[in-house]
């Protein structure tokens, strides 16, 4: 066995012993590199070499959007400005089937340009539509289903503060990757509105129709351009200035957060209860990512002074499997991961192997860091143990049981399926809006 195997063996048995003591995956990360830098690499000299990789990786502008993303979802999250946008989005949507459903997946979409998270999404969803859709009628596939497919779309549309976490983990342009799961974001939310046209269409007593309240369509208006054409003014401040090159991400992310506390100012939804709530937020979030960030640049030092990425990138190459099918079998690895891991722990694991590997068989990284991305995704809503799952369960009417959550999810992930084979299949799918940036 060759010494870097024997080093990613001891990794990897390591941290699986540390992860059953219930220790927090970061800690864990930490702890394992310190002590194989310490064993391998020459005692307190391998210690001082991963200390100096630690504080280079933190100490970059490239990681301050982390931060600021987060802070314009917590400011959004927290002034209950989510609410009054979903009742705007409502008196938009005429009688046409699965009517809720589909305002689920419109609010889902609108709401992950502001909060950057799916567990805040599918909490905020959940909490707002699912009572409504309980007393209209709704079944459990058709009221819990859109809610956990549509609160992942906070992170394949930006600001997703996990899009900037893959690109620092993975060593990804992170402004690229900001913009290239764009247009996946937007095909998933086809995807999930044409399913659920569909399936009311077929089967109505799903999503049962019900006698609408008219509203006048100057109130339509008023309120569009009161609530939503502000929050589209946002968007365009941290999407399109990066797209345009006026700014960088960073100064973006800046922007965004600055626009959304006037926002909330503006619309008096803002006091220092709330100002405190959003930096205290803000503040641990933050501490915790940079935390993950520093294990997995550790893990990712380990793993290069040992000569395992190197070791594996050669495997790979050597492989008589066309280049392709090395991407879809990390895509399936990365499904089975989903099912039973957390996301971070799926990423400081697996992006330190696979992107040297998807480099070093000539695949663009951005593109790669679109398909993680989509798969994590999927990992939020994958039973038995996605997090969102959990979360709704806390949201749902009380009769909800996990079988009906799990139940209502699987079509989504079919969705999911539909929209990864579309980006492995079709690369510009995804790179044509990254390509535009100046």
């Amino acid at each position: 066995m060759a010494d870097w195997q024997l080093v990613l063996l001891f990794v990897f048995g390591g941290l699986i012993l540390l992860m059953m003591t219930g220790m927090p995956v970061a800690i864990c990360f930490m702890l394992i590199n310190l002590i194989g830098m310490y064993l391998f690499f020459g005692g307190w000299i391998g210690l001082e070499h991963l200390i100096n990789s630690i504080y280079a990786t933190l100490n970059t502008f490239v990681l301050l959007p982390v931060p600021l993303f987060i802070l314009m979802g917590e400011v959004m999250f927290h002034s209950g400005i989510a609410p009054v946008l979903i009742d705007t989005i409502d008196k938009w949507i005429g009688r046409i089937p699965g009517r809720l459903s589909l305002l689920a997946v419109a609010a889902g979409t609108l709401l992950s340009t502001l909060t950057g998270t799916s567990l805040a999404s599918v909490a905020l969803l959940g909490a707002v539509l699912t009572p409504e859709m309980e007393k209209k009628g709704y079944q459990k596939p058709m009221s819990l289903g859109p809610i956990l497919g549509s609160g992942g779309l906070a992170m394949m549309i930006p600001p997703s503060a996990l899009a900037v976490l893959c690109g620092a983990i993975g060593e990804i342009s992170i402004g690229k990757l900001l913009i290239a799961i764009i247009v996946p974001g937007i095909l998933m939310a086809f995807c999930y509105a044409l399913y659920i046209i569909v399936r009311c269409t077929l089967q109505p007593s799903l999503a049962p129709s019900y006698d609408l309240d008219p509203v006048s369509l100057p109130e339509k208006i008023k309120l569009t351009v009161l609530y939503v054409l502000p929050q589209g003014i946002i968007v365009f401040c941290v999407v399109g200035f990066m797209i345009l090159g006026i700014a960088t991400p960073s100064e973006a992310a800046a922007t965004g957060a600055f626009a959304s506390v006037i926002l909330a100012f503006a619309y008096r939804r803002m006091n220092w209860t709330i100002l405190k709530k959003a930096t205290s937020g803000t503040l641990k979030i933050t501490g915790m990512l940079f935390l993950i960030i520093a294990g997995a640049s550790a893990f990712s030092e380990v793993l290069g002074s040992s000569g395992a990425s190197a070791g594996i990138t050669n495997l790979a190459k050597g492989l008589a499997a066309p280049p392709i099918v090395t991407v879809m079998v990390m895509q399936v690895i990365l499904l089975i991961l989903g099912g039973f891991m957390d996301i971070v722990s799926i990423m400081m694991i697996t992006l330190p192997i696979f992107v040297p590997v998807v480099i070093a068989l000539d695949f663009n990284p951005v593109w790669f860091g679109v398909l993680f991305l989509l798969n994590m995704e999927m990992a939020t809503t994958s039973p038995p143990f996605g997090l969102t799952l959990f979360v709704m369960k806390g949201v749902a009417p009380k009769d909800t049981t996990m079988r009906d959550i799990y139940l209502a999810a699987l079509p989504f992930l079919g969705c999911d399926l539909i929209v990864i084979a579309l980006i492995l299949a079709f690369p510009p799918v995804a790179l044509w809006l990254p390509a535009l940036m100046r």
